[in-house]
């Protein structure tokens, strides 16, 4: 049996609804691990699904270093303006631009193959997917600019 504490651990760990947490902890047997490696292989499903589907909407999200001498520019795309103007989509944008400040990625595949800096154990394409799953919507990272005076 499953309880409501499990459930409410792995959605905070894992920001996913209520009833996905419910079913990965069901198929892992109450194994908070296993549940999480389970909605990660969902989460690379449904972004699999959505890859198809037009993104109209988005933002593009600045960041300056602290020592403003490297910025960074990045356009991030959804399919629709209520995502867009979501705060974690805003955040997700923010990070990605922090991201690529720190690592400099010479173009879009390397950036999405890189470790994610804040959670080292996943790439910037998991973090994407994540965010795919979250959303339901298709998510793409467009493009960016990095300048450095470096």
């Amino acid at each position: 049996m499953i309880t409501a504490e499990q459930i409410k651990k792995l959605r905070e760990l894992t920001e996913v609804s209520i009833m996905a947490c419910k079913k990965a902890l069901e198929q892992a047997s109450g194994d908070i691990k296993k549940a999480i490696l389970i909605l990660q292989k969902e989460g690379a499903e449904i972004a699999k699904k959505k890859a198809e589907r037009e993104v109209k909407a988005g933002v593009i999200e600045s960041y300056v270093h602290n020592n403003n001498q490297i910025g960074v520019l990045v356009e991030v795309r959804s399919e629709t303006d209520f995502v867009a103007r979501n705060e974690e989509f805003r955040t997700f944008s923010h990070n990605i631009a922090m991201h690529i400040a720190a690592s400099n990625p010479a173009d879009i595949k390397e950036l999405l193959g890189q470790a994610y800096i804040k959670e080292p154990e996943i790439t910037v394409s998991d973090y994407l997917k994540q965010m795919i799953q979250k959303f339901g919507e298709n998510i793409k990272i467009s493009r960016f600019f990095r300048c450095s005076l470096k």
